[in-house]
């Protein structure tokens, strides 16, 4: 159903929003997002907001505040057309949600929320840590984080109040994948995150968990990346990581410079 469609049969109208700024990311790749702020821990992004509309002005005394919430736009939700869900299925769910009753970046409408916290406030930018946030997202606005009104810890959970089906698994990283991370970290690929956030849920596959047998253990896929680890009592140890792309795609695609400079460094794939 178009807007015009849906205000028809809801008695509402349709709104737009302009951004008032937009984030700069060391995460360009949805892969690569933590599931949530709180789980981006150390991470760091720059909101760089709109010249000319006075927002400078809108910032005085934001900084003096220690977390905000950032409300934005799912923007590559919108690029590749992955548009609203009414059930879902999240990572420590067994079964599938209604929307509304999780967090999912399906939205009716593409908007997100995110906790985070102020480093500095400079001129038109506001430098922030511990982020989910893509590269590239437009803001939509900035409010400060008030603890006697935003925080209820004595509130119900839903769903999650219920023993954690998959409880947390630890996670740690071999001497090749710490080095192949750290390589992808330069270049502005941070897998660490989305990489320990899907393993903590355990080696068995499900919908947020593309995993298969391999002869010398099992391997994640996670996105255009692959992940090679083993699973051991309740410790999982990733071995290496090794591009999702084939040699021939590597070659032919000029955009796969990452990727294709990974295959180089790390020919042998992760060694395991």
């Amino acid at each position: 159903m178009d807007e015009a469609g849906r205000a028809a049969t809801t008695g509402t109208v349709p709104y737009v929003f302009a951004p008032i700024g937009v984030v700069r990311s060391p995460l360009r790749e949805r892969a690569a997002a933590p599931r949530q702020a709180s789980v981006g821990r150390g991470i760091e992004a720059t909101i760089e907001l709109e010249p000319g509309l006075g927002y400078e002005h809108a910032l005085d005394g934001f900084g003096d505040w220690q977390y905000a919430w950032v409300i934005f736009v799912f923007h590559e939700n919108v690029a590749e057309g992955r548009g609203f869900r009414p059930k879902v299925l999240p990572p420590r769910s067994r079964t599938k949600r209604g929307l509304f009753a999780t967090r999912s970046p399906h939205r009716p409408n593409p908007i997100g929320l995110s906790a985070v916290e102020i480093v500095a406030v400079r001129g038109l930018s506001v430098e922030v840590r511990n982020v989910d946030l893509l590269d590239g997202t437009p803001v939509l606005d900035l409010k400060p984080y008030v603890a006697y009104a935003d925080a209820f810890p004595d509130a119900r959970a839903g769903w999650l109040e219920a023993p954690d089906p998959l409880p947390p698994w630890e996670v740690v990283f071999a001497p090749c994948a710490e080095a192949q991370l750290a390589w992808l970290d330069a270049r502005g690929v941070a897998l660490r995150p989305p990489i320990a956030s899907a393993l903590a849920l355990g080696p068995e596959p499900n919908a947020y968990r593309r995993i298969r047998r391999r002869p010398d253990g099992l391997r994640l896929a996670l996105k255009d990346w692959r992940v090679d680890f083993t699973a051991e009592g309740r410790r999982v140890v990733v071995q290496g990581l090794a591009t999702g792309y084939k040699a021939r795609q590597l070659e032919l695609d000029a955009r796969l410079v990452v990727h294709r400079d990974f295959a180089r460094a790390w020919p042998a794939g992760t060694g395991i």
